[in-house]
This record gives structure tokens, sequence and C-alpha cells, in this order.
């Protein structure tokens, strides 16, 4: 998947992945009920990006990101210290 925004620097462009909103058992939780998630793909990586590719799915600091929306596509830009680990 390509983006629309081209990263400057040290920034990645990631699109955050859904919260669960069914539980292990079967029940469905309200909106309210599920934390912001706090894992996402990224989909285009700045010029100074060492660690990280696009595709990578990672962990990041929820509060250090810019939320953009780009027509029906929301997307988060992290700064790359801000990533704290990828997910396998």
């Amino acid at each position: 998947m390509s983006s629309p925004l081209q990263p400057l620097a040290d920034y990645v462009v990631a699109q955050a992945e859904e919260a669960d909103t069914k539980t292990a058992s079967g029940l469905y939780l309200p909106d309210n009920a599920t934390e912001k998630p706090k894992t996402a793909k990224i989909v285009a990586v700045g010029k100074e990006v060492k660690q990280v590719k696009a595709g990578d799915k990672i962990v990041y600091k929820s509060y250090s990101t810019t939320e953009v929306k780009v027509g029906a596509e929301e997307y988060i830009l992290v700064k790359e210290e801000d990533i704290l680990a990828t997910v396998k």
C-alpha cells in the first residue's frame, strides 16, 4: 500500500489498527470501552529513518502522534524515536 503522504526527515506514516470490539468470549464492547490502538502498520518512511521500513507493524507512543485524514483514509505521523518496538 502506498501513502499519499511522503514523510520528511525521521517521520513515518502509518495506519493505526482497529481495536477489537469483541471479547474472546464473544461479547461486544461499546465504543467508549475500547482503548485507542497503540499498534500500526507503516505505509511510508522519511529519508532519515534507519530502523523500520514500509510494511512493518509497530508499537508507538500514542500521545506523540499527529493524526491526518486524506480522503477516506486516516493516517498517523510518528517520529522514529517514538516507535517503541516492531511486532513480528
